[in-house]
C-alpha cells in the first residue's frame, strides 16, 4: 500500500509546494508507478481531487488517494483502482490534520523502453496534465468508486 517514496514535508519554513514519485498502483489509471505529482501543501481540499495524506495508522507512511467526501470525522479517501484496496474502506475517514496537500500536476517520465516513434507520440501527448477535479467533473469523467461502505 505504499504511495509515495519522497516527500517534502509541510510545516514552519517549509516549501509551500513539493515534489513526490507515486509507487503502489492504488490510484491506477490515474497515476502509476514512477508518476512525478507537484504537491500544493496546506491547499484547500475539495471532493475529487487526489491529496497526499498521512496514512492513519502508519503516521509515517505518506499515501495518495482522492478526497471523495468530508464527513464527520474527517475525509473520506479512495484510490481509483477499485482491486487495490488500502483507502477508507480500510480505515475509515482521515482526519483533516493527516491530508498534508493536494496534486496540481502530473508528470510522467518517459520509460526506458518508448523509442518507437509512435511510443513516443503517445507519452508526448499524455506526459504531463493537470491534476483538476474541477476539469474532470465538467468532462463527465468518473473517477471515483463508491459502493455500500459510502
Amino acid at each position: 500500500m505504499p504511495e509515495l517514496s519522497q516527500e517534502t514535508e509541510r510545516g514552519r519554513g517549509a516549501a509551500p509546494f513539493g515534489l513526490a514519485e507515486v509507487t503502489g498502483p492504488s490510484m491506477v489509471p490515474t497515476l502509476y508507478q514512477g508518476d512525478q505529482l507537484l504537491v500544493r501543501y496546506g491547499a484547500r481540499v475539495r471532493a475529487g481531487d487526489v491529496v497526499v495524506l498521512r496514512h492513519p495508522f502508519q503516521q509515517d507512511l505518506l499515501v495518495v488517494k482522492r478526497a471523495v467526501e468530508l464527513r464527520e470525522g474527517g475525509w473520506w479517501v479512495l484510490g481509483d483502482n477499485a482491486y487495490a484496496g488500502g483507502d477508507s474502506t480500510d480505515y475509515g475517514t482521515v482526519p483533516e490534520e493527516l491530508i498534508l496537500g493536494r496534486a496540481l500536476f502530473r508528470w510522467r517520465p518517459l520509460r526506458a523502453g518508448q523509442r518507437s516513434p509512435l511510443a513516443l507520440a503517445r507519452w508526448a501527448l499524455s506526459a504531463a496534465r493537470p491534476e483538476l477535479a474541477e476539469a474532470r467533473k465538467a468532462a463527465g469523467t468518473t473517477f471515483w468508486r463508491c459502493g455500500a461502505a459510502c
